[in-house]
């Protein structure tokens, strides 16, 4: 157990003052520890039976309260008074709170929030990438030139794959004599 607590003091002192700052005041979130299970021995009364094993499972280290504070990620409604009180952390500070939690590793200890990549992972999965043009069949609408922009190409290049053959023409019809190809 020194151990784990020199390692988290070490971890503490290598996070950056912002998040120093916010798990201070904000406890992180409960990790569920494993059970192990421990073996526990009993000698039975009959002669002649071995002694029985048993399991018994505890778990390693104690659970730790959660905070009676609610989420600062969040809006909460005010037992008191009934009204709504605004998130502590705006989205923005959030997102930058998440940044710097995924650059130290500690990002699942950060409460539940939007910006948090397990929810935005989740929000992908769920609505794609909600670009209109994306999905199977779908076009984006965009400028005349730009709708036009692919059909042109698809001209050029198989006029430009045709171009020897056209000079070849060029060469024995041209200059007037039945050339009939002239450009537009």
């Amino acid at each position: 157990m020194a151990a784990t607590a020199e390692g988290y003091i070490k971890l503490a002192q290598s996070l950056p003052p912002q998040l120093l700052r916010f798990f201070t005041r904000y406890k992180p979130r409960v990790v569920d520890y494993p059970k192990i299970a421990t073996p526990t021995f009993s000698s039975s009364t009959s002669a002649g039976a071995p002694s029985q094993i048993a399991q018994k499972t505890t778990t390693s280290y104690p659970r730790l309260e959660p905070s009676r504070l609610p989420s600062p990620f969040v809006s909460f409604k005010d037992p008191r008074t009934g009204q709504r009180r605004h998130p502590i952390y705006s989205l923005r500070q959030q997102a930058d709170l998440v940044k710097l939690a995924k650059a130290n590793g500690v990002e699942e200890l950060l409460p539940y929030t939007i910006k948090g990549t397990d929810a935005r992972t989740e929000r992908r999965v769920k609505h794609g990438l909600r670009v209109k043009g994306t999905g199977v069949g779908q076009k984006v609408k965009g400028k005349s030139w730009e709708r036009m922009m692919r059909s042109k190409l698809e001209k050029t290049k198989q006029a430009m794959e045709g171009m020897p053959k056209l000079i070849q023409e060029w060469k024995e019809k041209g200059h007037g004599r039945g050339w009939k190809k002239f450009p537009k």
